[in-house]
């Protein structure tokens, strides 16, 4: 599935809820999917900067694919960067440094994000990017 219609999916799971209260209980479910990460990455250089609280990002480069594992102490920012992963892994980096990433505006996650919890976003998105960035100078080597 592209990366297109992994967001229009999640737009369409999103829409069934009118409340942020029920939009955040979503998010925290979906911490439960997401695709750990191995203990041996879970150090300081995994770590993202400019997050509030602690989030390990590891990529790994298989069949011309990224494949992103994390973790976090936070079950909401766990559930966000579980949404980053469904939407960037196991795409090519072409993709995710090409990609706009349309669904978080769509389903209004920036703007009922905390400040603190909005920079952690996008920190998380370009440590995703910066990833994908090495694997594309990596498989045009």
């Amino acid at each position: 599935m592209n990366i297109q219609d992994i967001q229009d999916q999640i737009i369409e799971e999103f829409s069934i809820y009118e409340d942020w209260l029920d939009k955040y209980q979503y998010i925290i479910d979906l911490s439960k999917d997401l695709p750990l990460i191995d203990d041996q990455y879970k150090k300081e250089n995994y770590v993202i900067k400019g997050c509030q609280s602690q989030v390990w990002l590891h990529a790994n480069f298989e069949n011309g694919k990224i494949l992103y594992t994390a973790d976090s102490d936070a079950v909401i920012t766990k559930g966000i960067i579980s949404l980053l992963i469904r939407v960037l892994s196991n795409q090519t980096p072409e993709d995710i440094l090409n990609c706009d990433l349309f669904f978080i505006e769509k389903i209004g996650l920036k703007e009922n994000l905390s400040p603190t919890r909005s920079n952690g976003l996008v920190a998380m998105i370009k440590q995703m990017k910066l990833y994908a960035m090495a694997c594309n100078y990596k498989q045009n080597q």
